[in-house]
C-alpha cells in the first residue's frame, strides 16, 4: 500500500475524507498528522488532529457519535487519505448524517425505518404500524411470512405492479420486525458484507 507523506505538508497534516463505507457519503473532512493515523489504525477509531485545539482529537470523544474505521486509501500523490468508516450517530455536530447538510445518507429506506422507531417509541391513535407493535411480535412476525408467500406468488405471473406492491408490503413489515426485534438495517447490512468478505 503506498504511504502517506506527511513531510509534503509543513505542518505535517494531510486531509482525511471521510466517507461512510456503507452509503459510500463522503461524511466530513478532517486533518491528520502522523500520530492521528497510528492512533485511528490501533484503535480503530478515527483521530484527527485538531488545528484549534491544537491536539488530537478523537472523533465522538465528548458526543459518543464515534467513527468506527472499515479502510484506509492513500491518494495517488500520497498527500490526501481516504477513511471509510461506520459512523455511530450524526457525524457533524449540527446533528446531521454529513457535515455537508445531507441528512438522508441511505435514502428513504432509512427515513422509513426512523418513522417505525417513532411509532414503536411512541404509539400513535389511528397508526397500523403502532397497532403491528401493541399486539406482539407473533402477530408482526406473522405478518411478514404472510407478505412473504403473497409476494411469492405475484412472483409466478406477470404483474408488475402487483409484484411490486407485495415487494413494498413485504419490506415494510420486515422493517417494523427488524425495529421490535431491536435490529437496524445497518446490522442487517454488516452481516451481508462480513459474508461477501467472506467469499
Amino acid at each position: 500500500m503506498k504511504t502517506i507523506e506527511f513531510d509534503k505538508s509543513p505542518d505535517g497534516l494531510v486531509p482525511a475524507i471521510i466517507q461512510d463505507d456503507l452509503s459510500q457519503k463522503v461524511l466530513m473532512l478532517g486533518y491528520m498528522n502522523a500520530e492521528a493515523l497510528e492512533k485511528t489504525r490501533r484503535e480503530g477509531r478515527v483521530t484527527f488532529y485538531s488545528r484549534s485545539k491544537k491536539r488530537l482529537w478523537t472523533k465522538g470523544e465528548s458526543s459518543g457519535n464515534y467513527l468506527n474505521l472499515r479502510s484506509v486509501d492513500v491518494d495517488c500523490d500520497a498527500d490526501a487519505l481516504l477513511i471509510r468508516v461506520l459512523p455511530e450517530g450524526p457525524v457533524c455536530h449540527k446533528g446531521t448524517d454529513t457535515c455537508f447538510g445531507d441528512s438522508d445518507a441511505k435514502g428513504f429506506l432509512t427515513k422509513l425505518e426512523d418513522v417505525i422507531a417513532t411509532r414503536h417509541a411512541h404509539s400513535s391513535e389511528g397508526s397500523y404500524t403502532s397497532s403491528l407493535f401493541e399486539q406482539g411480535i407473533n402477530k408482526v412476525a406473522q405478518k411478514v411470512g404472510e407478505e412473504a408467500v403473497e409476494l411469492v406468488i405475484e412472483a409466478k405471473d406477470n404483474n408488475r405492479e402487483l409484484f411490486l406492491g407485495e415487494a413494498a408490503d413485504l419490506m415494510f413489515h420486515y422493517l417494523v420486525l427488524l425495529r421490535a426485534k431491536d435490529v437496524k438495517l445497518k446490522d442487517v447490512e454488516e452481516e451481508l458484507k462480513m459474508r461477501h468478505s467472506n467469499g
